[in-house]
């Protein structure tokens, strides 16, 4: 384990990431993240002007997220602070998601239509910590009632199966979950 003087360290920046839900009245959810990178000490430009410390930046992404699948309905993009003019262009980049269902293999598909020069890679970023969270929320939506209904429990068993250590097909949590839907 890596030990960590951390008096002598001087923290230099910080990136926050916020990812709130939402339930809307159609039954949908709204997934809000904003991704904040803060610069906590003067740096300077390659001519040697000094960048005083401040929020690099403020990026805010929201999208409509719909039912079982996951479908994204709608996506927004706010930008209110950006270090160049010329990320304010990014701001319609991930219009191609638009339809795409937050399952297996949402990352890899992400990054090929909207990474790299195609789009913004803060967005990026924000959009991959927003997705497990839209999962998350998803299901808070949809058992904020009691439900003991077998087809929902039979989708979130395919859903858990594999998305971690603890709900891998062969452990002992899946296999208790899937014993407790057959009954």
């Amino acid at each position: 384990m890596m030990t960590i003087n951390k008096k002598k360290l001087q923290k230099i920046h910080t990136r926050s990431i916020d990812v709130a839900i939402y339930a809307c009245e159609d039954a949908a959810i709204v997934v809000e993240g904003q991704l904040k990178d803060d610069r906590l000490i003067d740096s300077y430009r390659s001519g040697g002007d000094v960048i005083p410390p401040g929020v690099v930046h403020n990026m805010i992404i929201r999208m409509k997220v719909r039912g079982p699948g996951l479908v994204i309905e709608d996506i927004d993009v706010e930008m209110p602070t950006v270090p160049n003019d010329g990320c304010l262009e990014t701001r319609q980049s991930l219009e191609p998601i638009k339809g795409m269902s937050i399952v297996s293999g949402f990352t890899v598909k992400v990054k090929e239509l909207v990474g790299g020069a195609k789009g913004c890679a803060h967005l990026v970023a924000l959009l991959m910590a927003m997705a497990p969270a839209a999962v998350q929320g998803a299901w808070t939506a949809a058992t904020r009632q009691p439900n003991d209904s077998q087809a929902l429990k039979a989708y979130s068993l395919e859903r858990l199966k594999n998305t971690c250590y603890v709900w891998r097909s062969n452990g002992p949590a899946f296999a208790k979950y899937k014993e407790s839907i057959k009954e």
